[in-house]
């Protein structure tokens, strides 16, 4: 007779908890998902985990020197465009014309 559902989630449970195992979740973007189906396809892996776990693996073995790079965010630099500076500066100096804020109130 074959184990009921409830006996063979409690043997895999105890079985993972035995073997240290931890469920790891991971949200992400379009982007990403698709960057990791890129890689998943370039290597010929099937199961995210998988390609998940041994990028983890392939990372750690190059050392903190080496992954460091390949672990900083990119970070988005935001030029602000001569055109609206120009704008800013024009409506600024307006602004200051208008009301210059320096009048002396008498008491």
């Amino acid at each position: 007779m074959a184990a009921a559902q409830k006996d063979r989630s409690a043997k895999t449970a105890a079985r993972r908890k035995t073997r240290g195992e931890e469920e790891i979740r991971l949200h992400c973007m379009a982007g990403t998902r698709q960057a990791l189906a890129e890689l998943m396809a370039w290597s010929g892996i099937e199961e995210q985990g998988e390609a998940i776990t041994l990028m983890i693996y392939h990372l750690h073995a190059l050392g903190p020197q080496k992954s460091a790079p390949l672990m900083a965010p990119p970070r988005h630099v935001y030029e602000i465009p001569a055109n609206v500076s120009l704008a800013f500066h024009r409506k600024s100096m307006l602004m200051i014309q208008q009301d210059s804020g320096d009048e002396i109130i008498a008491p």
